[in-house]
């Protein structure tokens, strides 16, 4: 993404806001400010108070200036960072002037340098910032709400194969839709698909990798999922490429999956499923696997336990969850299945969502035709926020490859996954 396609500041009006008496010089505003800039890790950064004009600037020279409309905005991001930053940016009471990746990457960048707080603060947050649980009913609400908003808007920035998780880029050139296809040719070399194999999976977006395991590697799938539109997407698809006789696409909870398979994979699902039913996702996986069969499940992750950034859960994707490789040793352990490979690839996501984010930004007048300028504003921090969390290590994109315990038929090296 070039200098000129960067969200830089918008000229959002801030609305009408009550009035506050404006504080002397060195006021407890100043003081405050001062507070949340120490919170962020003193980053290079200008706050801007723009009811009396008074400034707080952190070390160095700062990267971008955030402009607080008024006293109660201030106050708000101040005892909530986490949350009400968000909700003020979306809003137009925080108006950024400079590079918005630059300036998410710093505050994750120097939050992560200035510590997290030890174990208790840890616990506190997650007590805090519980996501809304994945029961059978919960999941279909929590899916609805992010994936049910429209296919077409997601057909803006996503590219031909509506592939809504992270790519694969052979090279940095490689283009989206080139890297898309990439990654779930890489995907099925780890699962040794061949023609004839039996698939399940579960949770399959608009239905790309299940047409593709079908169309190029003659493989039969069935795929779970609960978004209604994206059934509806992928049924279509699959009509349109001869397919309806090698993909099912079922409108249905993974918990729900029966019949046994030569492979089980998950793409980008187990965000959703709650770490309080990864064991159950692990009794599917096992039930699910012929006696020589593999699985794969790819997911974003993080270094330690930790809830998704609590805005984006509340605000975005309700309900999300990204697990450790610890927490999610609690899929395989349970159901005593044998872990073979992990990948980590989040440099992967972050020019995934490079590319993503430059899209949303070509077709802004789109969006906000469609929604709003609060929606264009929210997905904006969202898609630039996802960047800065995967560059700066917060965010990880974990792919683990894994069979039966009493599976001998693998490989003796690693030589398989990648092409000559």
């Amino acid at each position: 993404m070039d200098a000129a396609s960067r969200p830089q500041e918008l000229t959002t009006p801030a609305g009408k806001r009550a009035e506050l008496p404006a504080p002397r010089t060195g006021s407890i505003d100043v003081r405050l400010a001062r507070r949340l800039l120490k919170a962020l890790g003193n980053a290079p950064l200008e706050f801007v108070l723009a009811w009396t004009g008074e400034r707080v600037i952190g070390p160095g020279s700062p990267v971008a200036q955030i402009r607080f409309a008024d006293r109660a905005t201030l106050w708000s991001v101040a005892a909530d960072p986490r949350v009400s930053f968000g909700d003020a940016y979306s809003e137009g009471r925080v108006q950024i002037e400079g590079d918005l990746l630059d300036l998410l990457e710093i505050i994750y960048r120097s939050s992560a340098a200035g510590g997290t707080g030890g174990t208790l603060s840890r616990l506190l947050q997650g007590l805090r910032y519980r996501p809304r649980r994945n029961t059978l009913t919960g999941s279909r609400q929590n899916i609805h709400s992010h994936y049910d908003i429209g296919n077409e808007f997601y057909s803006l920035w996503l590219g031909e194969t509506m592939a809504y998780t992270c790519a694969y880029y052979p090279t940095a050139e490689t283009s989206l839709d080139e890297a898309q296809v990439a990654k779930m040719d890489h995907v099925c070399r780890k699962l040794r698909l061949q023609a004839g194999d039996t698939v399940v999976e579960a949770g399959c977006g608009w239905g790309s990798f299940a047409l593709h395991m079908a169309a190029r590697y003659g493989a039969r799938v069935r795929a779970f999922n609960i978004s209604r539109e994206q059934i509806a997407f992928a049924r279509r698809r699959a009509k349109e490429q001869g397919l309806e006789g090698r993909v099912e696409f079922i409108e249905d909870d993974y918990r729900n999956i029966t019949g046994r398979y030569d492979v089980f994979a998950s793409i980008g699902m187990l965000e959703h499923v709650g770490k309080e039913n990864y064991p159950e996702l692990g009794r599917v996986a096992r039930r699910s696997l012929a006696p020589e069969g593999r699985g794969l499940i790819h997911s974003i992750g993080r270094n330690h336990p930790a809830p998704l950034q609590p805005w984006i859960e509340r605000r975005i994707f309700p309900g999300a969850y990204p697990p450790s490789l610890g927490e999610m040793m609690q899929i395989f352990e349970p159901a005593d299945l044998s872990v073979l490979d992990v990948e980590n690839i989040r440099l992967h996501y972050a020019l995934t969502l490079r590319e993503w984010l430059a899209r949303y930004e070509a077709a802004v007048d789109k969006v906000r035709a469609m929604f709003d300028e609060l929606f264009v504003r929210m997905w904006r921090l969202y898609l630039a926020g996802s960047v800065a969390a995967f560059e700066s290590g917060t965010l990880q994109l974990f792919q683990v490859l894994f069979t039966t315990p009493q599976n001998n038929r693998i490989p003796l090296t690693r030589e398989y996954i990648y092409p000559r």
